[in-house]
């Protein structure tokens, strides 16, 4: 079985940055420990805005200026950029919450024989989004959520993105 491990965002911003919480920061080492122990393949997913951050839809709703690019807060967390040395990874930037991007990369797979886990930041936001993606366009594909790995905005919104992703048939571990 193919295995695929997709890191959802794990960058300074939602750790301990502009829109940081104490639930991302404590992720941190659940998450290294996953990229670590993990034998398969790895995407790295980057939320990436640019100065015009602002005046975007985004923006109007979240007005607080994150992740624009080659920023100090784009950057993924010390110990995670750490865990992915030598792990070959593939990285993609993606202007918005869901990844289309991710959907198109994994064209050539075996949805019955894959296995794609998502982990990072922020559950019901990010995570949702890219696992809801690849549900609807690999229906067959074993997709997990590990949310030991995974922290929302709020405790109650992360609960409640697990509740859908479960109803949707998409595995959800580490609860």
């Amino acid at each position: 079985m193919r295995k695929i491990l997709v890191v959802v965002d794990m960058q300074k911003d939602f750790v301990d940055g502009a829109l940081g919480s104490n639930e991302a920061v404590a992720i941190v080492d659940n998450v290294v420990n996953k990229i670590n122990e993990f034998d398969g393949e790895i995407i790295v997913t980057y939320d990436t805005h640019q100065d015009d951050y602002m005046d975007t839809r985004e923006g109007k709703y979240l007005p607080v200026p994150h992740c624009i690019e080659n920023t100090d807060g784009w950057q993924l967390n010390d110990q995670v950029e750490k865990a992915l040395v030598g792990k070959g990874a593939t990285k993609l930037r993606k202007p918005t919450f869901g990844s289309v991007k991710l959907v198109d990369l994994l064209r050539d797979v075996d949805e019955k024989d894959t296995e794609v886990t998502l982990i990072g930041l922020c559950t019901d936001i990010c995570v949702v989004s890219n696992a809801m993606l690849l549900k609807a366009n690999y229906p067959e594909m074993n997709i997990v959520v590990d949310a030991s790995c995974c922290a929302g905005v709020t405790v109650e919104s992360h609960n409640a993105a697990l509740t859908t992703m479960q109803m949707c048939q998409i595995d959800v571990i580490g609860r």
